[in-house]
């Protein structure tokens, strides 16, 4: 009898407990979904495939003023010159030709250039479009022997370790055909080296961070404007991405911690005794696709 009462009772408890755990369950699941969604709705430009490699955790800001950006900004009327098609076809067709002849060099004389032609070459990387217009870049230029000196020591150092540690056997390989290492006497012998710095985020006024977008999109597209000025003017250069060198370079040009460097470009003059590795580029067909 005693038995027979006790388990619709005890089943009775089974289903509460039942109940209570499932409530729980599915409360915590409600609580990390809108925590995910909050979370994605305040950083809505990121993917995976184009994010910048600096996470930046931005603080909540007070709604209007956190971006910086004037929302009265005034909007004017726009023209730009339209050519013939006979001159365009041409100038497309020059423009072209003179980057074709655009190559890494890696012997640079020490020939001095006119300071007024690297300002106007940074001049030109500056119009390149950037996220939200923040323009997240700083040009350092560096001229002093002494410093370019000790950015050769910090490069050669840590390029020594990459070679025969960290890259591995394949990368070293390939770079094997085009006969580099990590000795970079052009570091020491270019008049100017320019590094480009990407800026993660910017600064208000009243200390709080301000949220650059794909900075490191936006500093690779002025750094390609960068290059075809250079090549216009008659300059030459070699892109260099020297890995793990960074930091000691970003305190070396007392930069901030906001910036962190993306390509070193020495630039000069080809040396007489120049020369490249024979190579050729990828045919039309190769690399464009109409649809």
């Amino acid at each position: 009898m005693a038995s027979a009462f006790l388990t619709p009772v005890f089943i009775a408890i089974i289903c509460v407990l039942i109940g209570i755990i499932l409530k729980g369950g599915r409360q915590r699941t409600e609580k990390g979904q809108n925590k995910t969604c909050k979370k994605a709705e305040s950083r809505p430009w990121v993917d995976e495939d184009l994010k910048d490699s600096t996470e930046l955790h931005v603080e909540d800001e007070d709604g209007d003023e956190w971006q910086g950006i004037d929302d009265d900004i005034a909007h004017v009327p726009f023209s730009t010159e339209r050519y013939s098609e006979e001159d365009m076809v041409k100038r497309s067709k020059d423009f072209y030709e003179l980057l074709n002849k655009r190559r890494s060099v890696r012997f640079i004389s020490n020939d001095p250039v006119p300071i007024e032609v690297i300002e106007n070459v940074i001049r030109t990387a500056g119009t390149s479009p950037s996220g939200a217009h923040t323009e997240p870049w700083t040009f350092v230029v560096v001229q002093d022997a002494e410093t370019k000196h000790k950015i050769r020591e910090i490069i050669e150092e840590e390029e020594e370790i990459n070679y025969k540690k960290r890259m591995g056997d394949r990368w070293v390989n390939d770079l094997k055909r085009l006969r580099t290492n990590w000795v970079k006497e052009y570091l020491d012998t270019a008049p100017y080296l320019i590094l480009i710095f990407k800026q993660v985020y910017g600064m208000f006024p009243d200390g709080r961070k301000k949220t650059h977008y794909y900075n490191e999109i936006s500093v690779s597209i002025a750094c390609g404007l960068l290059l075809a000025a250079l090549q216009n003017v008659g300059l030459v250069t070699v892109t260099s991405t020297p890995l793990n060198c960074g930091p000691r370079l970003r305190v070396l040009l007392g930069r901030p911690a906001n910036e962190k460097l993306l390509l070193l470009l020495p630039v000069g003059y080809p040396s007489k005794d120049a020369t490249v590795p024979e190579l050729t580029r990828k045919p039309l067909e190769d690399i464009m696709v109409v649809i």
